[in-house]
């Protein structure tokens, strides 16, 4: 444990997934009472894959998860595009068990109201908790966020992309005794085909055990409501019918996938409210079109751990909620219109656009691995803007609390002795 605070808060976080556990461990580790509610019985995420980026890579190996995450993730040695990592439920046993020794965790409790008058949290059990700080956790469908956003006598409104998402698990052997697939796994790489209003990505999961695949394609249903369900493999199929043959292959061993309506959320007009706050997909839900949104929430928490590591009374919440926001709002909001670009340039229909899209990304991506020096070097997505690249990847949550500290200081005198 780091040097406790001065003073040691009681914080209630509510959920239990990667944003929850990931900020139970960061202020626990500086020295606070964590209790977190979850209301499923065990810890589970939905969705398979996920992707590790440098930004989210180099706060969990400084949180000692290295050597887990050799055990568990692939490195892909290349990227492909074609015209027309480990599992989320891996990351979230390793952050409940870092996390484990500073927090107390209760699962099957489902908090069903917030009271940010008294910094409480109301179980549907009747039991009510109580502490210094609350910090909603509790994914897209945010009972914290609607609270913050009522007090402010706004609503939350979600509204669709237009886009809908396929997700499927396939064992590799499957991959690997076909010739004709072979090498999408040998080597490990991660493919991504485009086309019109669509987009595939594939890549090994589970210590190159698994393959995971994830299909965007328009959404028939434009309600606001997002859904997560299981798809039909027929229609799934029928979706990419007439794509590269190797799609066509993969996804007749796909029995049952998942399918998932994405849709955009507004964010709350502040994050905070007195002693409630908000971090992950509860604060700032992510589109999956550059595969932030884990990154995003172990963001958030390295962000809150650092800022609370150094309180010494009460009345300074406010202050540190209010830098949190000032650090991460910026951050996120930049993230999110780079993924909503990126929604554009994956589904450019057939044409000159296109055309110039492919021949930037042929030239950006020899003109990176022209620059590769040394294994590791470089960034997985060789084609994109390489300054936007550079913003997004070399993000340091802890060096960020640092900066923020001084910036402070250097605007606000020091008190007269």
């Amino acid at each position: 444990m780091e040097q406790p605070p001065a003073l040691r808060l009681r914080i209630i976080i509510v959920g239990g997934g990667i944003a929850g556990l990931a900020a139970a461990y960061c202020l626990g580790r500086a020295g606070h009472e964590v209790v977190v509610v979850e209301s499923a019985p065990i810890l589970k995420e939905i969705g398979a894959g996920i992707q590790l980026g440098p930004n989210m890579s180099r706060l969990l190996i400084r949180w000692g998860l290295a050597d887990r995450l050799s055990e568990k993730a692939v490195k892909p040695q290349s990227l492909s595009f074609y015209r027309s990592p480990p599992k989320r439920k891996d990351l979230l046993h390793m952050l409940h068990d870092i996390a484990a020794p500073f927090m107390e965790l209760k699962l099957g409790c489902r908090a069903i109201s917030i009271d940010v008058d008294t910094t409480s949290v109301l179980l549907d059990s009747g039991h009510k908790l109580t502490g210094d700080l609350i910090i909603g956790a509790d994914g897209n469908r945010s009972l914290v966020r609607n609270t913050i956003a009522m007090t402010f006598a706004s609503q939350t409104k979600s509204m669709p992309t237009g886009d809908m998402a396929y997700r499927a698990i396939i064992p590799l052997p499957l991959i690997i005794n076909d010739p004709e697939l072979r090498d999408l796994v040998e080597p490990p790489q991660v493919h991504c085909w485009m086309g019109p209003g669509r987009h595939v990505v594939g890549y090994c999961i589970s210590a190159a055990t698994e393959f995971n695949l994830v299909l965007v394609c328009p959404d028939t249903d434009m309600s606001s409501d997002s859904w997560t369900q299981l798809g039909d493999a027929k229609e799934m199929r029928r979706s990419f019918q007439g794509w590269d043959f190797r799609i066509q292959k993969l996804l007749e061993l796909v029995d049952s996938p998942l399918e998932t309506k994405i849709t955009l959320c507004d964010p709350p007009p502040k994050w905070s409210v007195q002693q409630v706050v908000l971090v992950g997909d509860a604060c700032h839900p992510m589109l999956p079109y550059r595969a932030q949104a884990a990154a995003m929430s172990i963001e958030d928490a390295a962000v809150l751990g650092g800022l609370f590591s150094s309180i010494t009374t009460l009345q300074q919440i406010p202050f540190l909620l209010f830098g949190y926001e000032e650090i991460r709002r910026p951050r996120v909001l930049s993230t999110l219109r780079d993924t909503w670009e990126n929604r554009h340039i994956f589904h450019l229909p057939d044409g000159p656009s296109q055309i110039l899209r492919d021949i930037s990304m042929r030239n950006g991506m020899i003109h990176a691995l022209a620059k590769e020096t040394h294994e590791g070097s470089g960034n997985a997505n060789l084609w994109a803007d390489h300054q936007k690249n550079q913003e997004q990847y070399s993000f340091d949550g802890d060096r960020a609390v640092d900066d923020w500290w001084n910036y402070i200081r250097s605007v606000v005198p020091p008190p007269k002795l």
